[in-house]
């Protein structure tokens, strides 16, 4: 098989998540912890960062590798979903996996996968741990896919733990309330291994705090030990003083990651840093500062608030819970235009009303469709967002309605695209 016909394969053969949704989530780690036997626990042969949490666990993770690369590692990244190729997945230093080492894995281990059946996930997490140790990276960063106590990434042993914040977000199979979300997520929290939490919720501070006793542990919440001084935008830099205690300890830190909500993942970023360093690990000021002004283009993230034009501004961001919708909402308010046009898109299981609900009335809607399984008839999104109140279009391909959304603008206007990270991902 070639490349192609090898990713025909994962996405037809085995269940994924990402296209399927909750047909390909397995609630435990048998296929997992098999698969791990088979190639001889690849994960024990580097060391690693173990990144979860509702919102904001991708940044974080790219935060990281940026900064352990610009200190000169050799740092792998898994992470999920990818956007244009399933290779961004899974990068040493910035660099995708090569197709040939794709389409090998899947040739040499075909037998087992058929005895197996894994779902598409473990299979590619299996393909990074491998990848990694015959690579020998020096740290891998691990974002989990799902949850945490059951996520297949959850067989690690990092040297640290961090868990982002908590939202309401893939209800139907973490739990209908954020302390139930908690209780999952909490599951990366290991024995001996030092926690960082981003972000004190109330209902959720005290899951964290009681597993990590339970685990002899230590924590540390992010937003306690860092704070924001001051922060502005020049050119194409967010530009950050921040304090640590009564002194800043930051000062002057420029990140290519220019959404406000971005501020809160560096915060929790630079604590995991600081923890690493307290391990042992020559990170430096140095490469803190390099690498965080240096995020996309030395581990190719996109979707994030990202810049795709300008007159009229066009922007897309994956953000598609509520938390993450308010996040953009915040981010919209100080952003100057003249007419706000928003293409939107939504899978089918998500809290679809809840969300509509949440978007400005001002604004002139392209409702449409991402090219998977999940995604929500545009018809039918239509239907419920006028229900509460927005008005616009439906259009059959995300295609069609961005390019009606530019007929419809003039240069002073902002066009904004998202929902769903699978409508990002056919404009990136």
């Amino acid at each position: 098989m070639n490349y192609q016909e090898t990713l025909d394969y994962m996405f037809s053969q085995l269940p994924m998540f990402q296209r399927t949704g909750k047909a390909a989530y397995k609630a435990n780690l048998d296929n997992t912890l098999a698969l791990d036997a088979y190639f001889k626990h690849p994960h024990q042969q580097f060391k690693s960062i173990h990144v979860a949490g509702t919102n904001g666990k991708g940044s974080v993770s790219h935060y990281l590798a940026s900064v352990l690369q610009s200190a000169g590692f050799k740092v792998g990244l898994y992470t999920s979903p990818h956007l244009r190729d399933f290779r961004e997945r899974i990068k040493i230093n910035g660099q995708p996996i090569p197709e040939a080492e794709v389409v090998d894995f899947v040739a040499d281990h075909k037998q087992l996968f058929t005895e197996i059946r894994p779902s598409f996930f473990e299979m590619t997490v299996a393909m990074a741990f491998d990848y990694f140790a015959r690579q020998k990276v020096d740290y891998a960063i691990v974002e989990v896919g799902l949850g945490g106590r059951l996520d297949s990434t959850n067989i690690i042993s990092p040297l640290l733990s961090v868990i982002t914040n908590i939202s309401l977000d893939h209800t139907n199979l973490l739990g209908d309330s954020v302390e139930k979300i908690a209780e999952e997520k909490a599951g990366i929290i290991k024995k001996g291994i030092p926690v960082v939490v981003g972000e004190r919720q109330k209902g959720v501070d005290d899951i964290f705090i009681q597993r990590a006793e339970e685990m002899g542990t230590s924590l540390y919440f992010a937003c306690d030990e860092l704070k924001i001084q001051s922060s502005s935008l020049e050119e194409q830099y967010r530009v950050l003083d921040i304090e640590k205690g009564s002194r800043v300890e930051y000062a002057g830190l420029r990140s290519d990651l220019l959404g406000i909500y971005q501020q809160k993942n560096l915060l929790t970023a630079l604590c995991a840093l600081e923890e690493l360093e307290k391990q042992g690990i020559p990170v430096g000021k140095e490469a803190i500062y390099s690498g965080i002004s240096k995020v996309i283009s030395q581990t190719g993230l996109m979707g994030r608030w990202y810049q795709l034009a300008t007159a009229p501004l066009t922007i897309c961001d994956t953000g598609h819970n509520e938390a993450g919708i308010r996040d953009i909402l915040s981010q919209l308010e100080v952003t100057p235009f003249e007419n706000l046009h928003m293409v939107i898109g939504m899978v089918d299981d998500k809290n679809v009303e809840e969300i509509l609900k949440m978007l400005p009335r001002d604004a002139k809607y392209y409702f449409t469709r991402a090219k998977i399984p999940r995604a929500l008839d545009q018809n039918i999104l239509k239907e419920k967002a006028e229900s509460v109140g927005l008005k616009g279009d439906a259009y059959a391909s995300v295609k069609e309605a961005v390019g009606s959304a530019k007929l419809e603008s003039g240069s002073d206007d902002l066009i904004f695209i998202g929902g769903s990270t699978f409508v990002v991902a056919e404009v990136v």
